[in-house]
């Protein structure tokens, strides 16, 4: 039997909640996480159709990009639409999760599955994330060392960029006296005691410090363990806002709109003027990722994808870049695509559905 947390722990292993940014609310926002999932239902925004979709499809979990309550919700009589469906989904027994922030800041997430429908090679995060990275010390005798540096590493440590099971490690003297109290692994209550021991360092993600701590003293000999954590202002490469990467090969710049319109699937793109350049470096965002332009210029992007630009703001470019908007459902409706993909590799027991409501509020005529 599949309980509601066990697909919402499954998601926040791709996109931890702590990910998200402070302004948010991703995370279960209607239902009862001990709840068996009958059917999940996967959409870009939770509307009253979306509900009514999860009714008639048999499904009792809902999972959207956009969470449906931003703000706190004071009263719930069916005022506006974000009332009407939390009352439709609670009548319903349907639950409601949301991974929003958090999947557009991890690889693999929203901003990852643009480049992959626009075929980009060597994709990276476009804004790394700081103060996300912690350094655990801790020391071991030199013959548990390795077993503790195994858990460390299966509990997520150690994992710089493309490189796992990283660590440094010098072998010293350890000193201490076991009181009364004690019930020492090695020494004797009373009296001083010397051991050759390892400093063990590993870099963790902070999302990820009681996983690692928990492991570190359910492996280490001792009764009480010796450590210490630290914050670390590096990049964490792996997190972060927006994407980049870059085209087989380089096209001229109405070539290039003609893809980024047949890929995306879409009936306008509102552009910057062209420039006779050729496009191969492209910067991305899902939604409305403005705040990334200068990220994109510095990296040398030919074009930045991205969406909810206002008039002035495409003065911004400068002739440095050309700015494509094509528009916040549009950019990352296939969020759907990649979550189903995602459950589908460890949930085979229920349905898995793509919405198959249009939840765009913007029509073109």
């Amino acid at each position: 039997m599949i309980l509601i947390k066990d697909i919402t722990n499954y998601m926040e292993r791709l996109a931890p909640l702590s990910l998200q940014e402070s302004y948010d609310n991703a995370g279960l926002i209607v239902g009862d996480p001990s709840e068996e999932v009958k059917g999940i239902l996967c959409t870009l925004d939770c509307t009253e159709a979306v509900v009514e979709e999860a009714i008639q499809s048999g499904c009792n979990l809902i999972i959207a990009h956009h969470p449906i309550v931003f703000k706190g919700l004071k009263k719930l009589n069916g005022k506006n639409y974000v009332e009407r469906v939390v009352i439709k989904a609670i009548k319903n027994d349907i639950a409601i999760y949301a991974s929003h922030t958090n999947l557009d800041h991890v690889e693999g997430g929203v901003n990852f599955k643009i480049a992959e429908k626009l075929g980009l090679q060597n994709v990276r995060i476009l804004q790394p994330k700081k103060n996300l990275l912690k350094k655990l010390v801790t020391f071991v005798p030199v013959e548990h060392g390795q077993k503790v540096l195994d858990a460390l590493y299966e509990a997520g440590a150690g994992q710089i960029g493309d490189y796992k099971n990283c660590s440094f490690r010098v072998e010293g003297t350890g000193t201490f006296r076991p009181t009364g109290g004690a019930n020492p692994f090695i020494g004797t209550v009373g009296q001083d005691e010397e051991v050759k021991e390892f400093r063990i360092e590993v870099i963790l993600q902070a999302h990820q410090e009681y996983m690692i701590l928990s492991a570190l003293k359910k492996a280490h000999p001792y009764e009480e363990v010796a450590y210490y954590l630290s914050n670390l202002e590096n990049d964490l490469a792996q997190v972060g806002a927006g994407a980049i990467g870059s085209l087989d090969e380089a096209l001229d710049e109405s070539s290039f709109l003609q893809y980024l319109k047949d890929a995306m699937a879409l009936s306008t793109i509102r552009h910057t003027p062209l420039s006779g350049k050729k496009i191969q470096k492209v910067a991305v965002c899902g939604g409305a990722g403005g705040f990334l332009l200068n990220d994109a210029i510095r990296q040398g992007a030919d074009v930045f994808v991205t969406a909810d630009y206002k008039y002035h703001e495409f003065f911004d470019a400068e002739n440095k870049i050309i700015i494509c908007d094509i528009g916040h459902y549009e950019s990352e409706v296939y969020t759907k695509e990649l979550i189903i993909s995602y459950l589908s590799e460890k949930f085979s027991n229920f349905a898995i559905l793509k919405s198959q409501v249009n939840t765009n509020p913007v029509q073109y005529f």
